[in-house]
């Protein structure tokens, strides 16, 4: 532990913080053990999927082209299919992120005169303009499709009559954020998605019910598509990439509904057939692989920085007792000032570009200029070490991934250093 700790303060953290820290740590193992149970559930899960699909050496051979009969991208698919107990799903390095995985969902299963509706409040900033919440070239809107939003009640929970309301015979598909975004609400347990979605299919049993599921995948034994979920989105360099897959995203779901998504990624008459694989099966079968155990040590991270910043005095959401339901972790730290030193502390414990020093600019697809600390191997990457947060009121920032528990330590650690040095914190 001495060597440790020497290491630690080579590296910039205080004695006063390295104390402080391990306070807290000591504190979280029963917490620490129960996430440990839940990784050993996911990752049989994933590895039975494997061996249910006899996954190959020729699974990982590159495609190029068009990429007919693609035996690895095929089999991931089914892969995810079984991982989701789906009917379907497609998982396509073509897709370039979160948002494009759920403007692909959207898109092929909307048509002109349908209506969009979200019964959890707004969602993610980059999505109000796939919808056409903010005017952008190519939104759902121009296209003629409506949207229509409950929000959440002031507790946090549904509004269940104005979702009563709000349904009607136009209404088509219905999409339900899991994660907070860049908001200070609760996340919503997969328990409470699938209550939500018998309310809303009681009532309109045809209506498409889309899961935005990043950041929540692993996280719980279940996942939305256990619970009723039509189509489950999201992104292979957040949680379900297991920090290796350099790009890429899935849809998985009923298989009508995954299919008018294929042939939205790429071209009626054509679908889920096309699409080479480009030499990354590798990465992406075995960040599956990886997946349990990382979004694992992301959690023990997120839990850590709950409990450091709430027995300083922040507001964090969740707190530090309450259980999980996504990898991110959002502390109100009142200033602007207290983001940027946050989130200057993320960057300076990565492994990459760790010398940099983050500041907030105007980002594409944002309101408001963002401020970004991440250090990837793949940029971006929200499972990697990360910290972000819109410079605007309440001033939150929202901390996330680590690929190893003792990198997302030593991330919180370093953010509470430069909290510290910056006087904004007293220990």
């Amino acid at each position: 532990m001495k060597e440790t700790a020497s290491l630690y303060k080579e590296m910039g953290i205080s004695e006063k913080v390295l104390s402080f820290g391990a306070q807290v740590e000591a504190e979280l193992k029963e917490r620490f053990d129960a996430i440990e149970e839940n990784v050993e559930y996911n990752q049989m899960k994933v590895l039975r999927a494997m061996q249910k699909n006899r996954v190959e050496a020729a699974c990982f051979a590159a495609t190029s082209g068009y990429g007919y009969n693609d035996l690895g991208r095929d089999k991931l698919e089914e892969v995810y299919a079984d991982v989701f107990h789906t009917e379907a799903a497609l998982v396509r390095p073509q897709i370039a992120c979160g948002t494009h995985a759920l403007a692909v969902a959207l898109s092929g299963n909307l048509r002109p005169g349908d209506e969009l509706f979200s019964p959890v409040g707004k969602p993610y900033d980059t999505l109000e303009e796939v919808i056409g919440i903010r005017p952008s070239t190519g939104s759902l809107a121009e296209y003629g499709v409506t949207y229509r939003q409950v929000d959440l009640l002031e507790d946090g929970s549904f509004d269940y009559p104005a979702i009563e309301k709000a349904l009607n015979e136009k209404t088509r598909l219905v999409t339900i954020q899991r994660s907070k975004g860049y908001q200070t609400r609760p996340t919503l347990s997969v328990k409470r998605i699938g209550e939500l979605i018998a309310f809303i299919k009681e009532r309109k049993p045809d209506v498409i019910c889309m899961v935005d599921n990043c950041y929540g995948e692993f996280v719980e034994r279940i996942e939305p598509t256990d619970v009723g979920a039509d189509l489950c989105v999201g992104s292979l360099i957040k949680n379900p990439g297991g920090g290796l897959a350099p790009i890429g995203g899935y849809i998985a779901g009923k298989e009508e509904y995954v299919e008018r998504a294929a042939y939205r990624l790429t071209s009626p008459g054509l679908g889920k057939e096309v699409g080479a694989s480009l030499g990354v099966m590798t990465s992406f079968y075995q960040g599956l692989f990886l997946a349990p155990t990382v979004v694992g040590g992301a959690l023990k991270g997120a839990i850590f920085a709950a409990n450091i910043y709430e027995k300083l005095g922040f507001p964090v959401v969740p707190n530090g007792s309450e259980s999980r339901h996504d990898i991110i972790q959002a502390v109100t730290l009142g200033p602007p000032e207290g983001v940027i030193a946050f989130c200057k502390g993320i960057q300076a414990a990565a492994p990459v570009d760790s010398y940099v020093t983050p500041e907030p600019w105007a980002m594409p697809g944002y309101d408001s200029d963002v401020i970004m600390a991440a250090g990837a191997f793949v940029q971006g990457s929200s499972i990697e070490l990360s910290a972000d947060g819109p410079i605007k009121p309440p001033y939150a920032v929202y901390f996330q991934g680590g690929l190893t528990w003792q990198h997302a330590k030593f991330g919180i650690l370093m953010s509470l250093q430069k909290l510290y040095e910056a006087g904004i914190v007293k220990l």
